[in-house]
């Protein structure tokens, strides 16, 4: 058993799941002061019910193993409950199954979490909890799968894949590129964010520079512990601590402190002023870009990455006011927009295979049926299953609770509450 590197994931996925908890403190600055807890529990609550999902069947949806070759809907019967991958790992094993177990558990509480910035200052809490759970069932399960789900013949060779990233390489001869989750993770809750946007409809009175973060001090410690967690997302999906590991942490620097300085620039040029939100989200945004490319590109290219994908979702996150769909916290904007943008990139500037670096348009267009493909289904099942929800037991709470802010109407709590006077 090699401990170096089983000690690496598991550090790593120690990091991922530090995540959700700084998304919790980034999505939480960003609303209004009386939903601070609804926004916050989102994230939590998909912690604890995507955790649990993940042990009992998740993993055996998401790594089918051999199974996957039979479709997007297969499932490993003997993983259910992992039960199957407690048996004595081999000495020469570079680390045991279930570390990896962990650290894409960890990926799969995330990238449902991420969905809740859609519908801040609006959602039930009960109504929330059911569609992540459903809707890690029927679409993040199957898309990790797509993407992630391989193994290795005794020769090293790949003995089965995911559609998208093997799949594609069997009928094209270059398979699709997502290191560490451009496609399953951003693109995917970005166009369920999307889907949840439009059946839950507009904030009372939605328009723009009304709803304004009540704590950007929130937001940039959630920003800042969502760049430390993504190094565990991008280095640790090497699953192995060695140069490629290395290249991914430096283009994790890399991409998001362009991003981060390119969004400061279109702030100054458009409204005067660089904000601190602005810094927080451009980091963000630079991180989503980088995720499926941070193994894939020369340091110099992720810099370049990062600034077009900080000029572009700093742009990107005023389509709303011009569209008329309330993406309460810019999901839309930086997670489908940046990682989109990742994702085409690579078929420009991928080593050896983009279009700029030896390749063709091949590359181009695998990482262009593969996006697609992810955001087409999960945007129709996210619609699917939050229309349902509504015209069920009802996603959204009444005008007079949002107005009044939801957190004591849903939760009990108050955010913040002011000392006793005679205390």
């Amino acid at each position: 058993m090699d401990q170096g590197n089983t000690a690496f994931i598991l550090i790593a996925a120690a990091f991922v799941l530090l995540m959700t908890p700084g998304l919790a403190f980034f999505y939480g600055g960003l609303v209004k002061a009386k939903s601070v807890i609804s926004m916050m529990m989102m994230s939590f609550g998909a912690l604890g019910l995507i955790g649990v999902l993940w042990v009992v069947f998740g993993y055996a949806i998401a790594f089918p193993g051999a199974e996957g070759t039979l479709g997007p809907w297969a499932i490993d019967w003997n993983a259910i409950g992992l039960t199957s991958l407690l048996e004595p790992v081999a000495e020469d094993a570079t680390y045991p199954p279930m570390a990896f177990v962990c650290f894409q558990a960890t990926f799969a509480i995330l990238t449902v979490a991420l969905v809740s910035g859609a519908i801040a200052d609006r959602a039930k809490f009960g109504a929330w909890m059911v569609f992540a759970g459903v809707w890690a069932t029927v679409v993040y399960f199957p898309v990790a799968s797509w993407v992630f789900n391989f193994g290795l013949a005794e020769d090293g060779s790949f003995a089965y894949g995911g559609w998208i990233t093997h799949g594609l390489q069997e009928a094209f001869g270059v398979g699709a590129i997502d290191f560490a989750g451009g496609t399953a993770v951003h693109i995917n809750a970005g166009a369920a964010a999307l889907a949840l946007a439009l059946v839950l409809g507009k904030r009372v009175g939605f328009q723009k520079g009304v709803h304004v973060p009540h704590n950007p001090p929130f937001v940039l410690l959630g920003a800042g512990l969502l760049w430390f967690g993504w190094f565990g997302f991008n280095a640790g999906s090497e699953l192995a601590a060695d140069g490629t590991a290395a290249l991914a942490f430096i283009n994790t620097i890399a991409a998001p402190a362009a991003a981060l300085l390119a969004w400061l620039v279109v702030e100054k040029i458009k409204d005067g002023k660089p904000t601190s939100v602005g810094a927080a989200s451009g980091a963000v945004a630079g991180l989503v870009a980088i995720t499926p490319a941070c193994a894939s590109i020369d340091p110099i290219w992720a810099i370049l990455l990062g600034i077009i994908a900080g000029v572009v979702c700093a742009l990107a996150v005023e389509l709303k006011f011009k569209l008329g769909f309330d993406d309460s916290l810019d999901v839309v904007g930086i997670h489908l927009v940046g990682g989109l943008i990742g994702t085409l990139y690579l078929g420009f500037f991928a080593r050896g295979t983009g279009l700029f670096m030896g390749g063709d348009l091949t590359q181009l267009l695998v990482q262009a049926i593969a996006a697609v493909a992810v955001l087409v289904y999960s945007f129709v099942l996210a619609y699917v299953i939050g229309f349902a929800i509504e015209k069920t037991i009802g996603f959204r709470v009444k005008n007079e609770d949002e107005i009044a802010g939801i957190d004591t109407v849903v939760h009990g709590e108050a955010g913040y509450t002011l000392a006793d006077a005679k205390a």
